[in-house]
């Protein structure tokens, strides 16, 4: 059996969940989101908690991730999710244009331009090299983060590029030089 799929729940206050179909409605403090749960998984409400149940062993495979997925959005709802980014190379930098752009310059011949999706906030520091990602929705979060390092990824030999915050990068040893 499913460990994380047996695990319930749990509802933190200001927290309603509405269950039609094969969709469950979170609505929380920071907004509301909607999750499709896979077929053969249903979500039923329990004094205060929420339990993932699944027709039959069949359905094993996807109880962990549906349970996983609801608590996600229950989680996104109460606290939201964030993804820092650190920006490394000498004139790299990243500035928001409005509330709705970021401007990286790193090191091409022009600077790019990411547009930011609904429901995702970004803040960059001062020094311009250090950004977060903020949001209620997990899986955007991190798939803005991902293409914001895709821009530039860390180069394995001078470790430049967009990188997350506390990632270890492996470098490698360059060319040694002829004698």
């Amino acid at each position: 059996m499913s460990r994380i799929g047996r695990k319930p729940i749990e509802l933190p206050k200001g927290v309603t969940v509405k269950i039609e179909g094969n969709t469950v409605a979170v609505q929380g403090p920071k907004g509301k989101l909607d999750t499709a749960l896979p077929a053969g998984i249903r979500m039923e409400q329990q004094d205060g908690h929420l339990v993932a149940i699944r027709e039959n062993d069949s359905q094993a495979a996807v109880h962990g991730l549906a349970r996983a997925l609801v608590n996600n959005a229950v989680e996104g709802v109460t606290k939201g999710w964030t993804r820092d980014l650190e920006i490394v190379g000498i004139g790299y930098r990243a500035e928001l244009k409005g509330k709705v752009t970021v401007v990286f310059s790193l090191g091409y011949s022009h600077p790019i331009e990411y547009p930011l999706p609904s429901g995702i906030e970004v803040t960059v520091d001062p020094k311009q090299t250090k950004l977060t990602v903020s949001g209620i929705d997990r899986q955007k979060v991190g798939q803005v983060a991902a293409e914001m390092r895709g821009l530039r990824p860390p180069d394995p030999y001078k470790n430049k590029g967009v990188r997350y915050a506390g990632e270890r990068l492996k470098k490698k040893v360059g060319k040694t030089g002829a004698k």
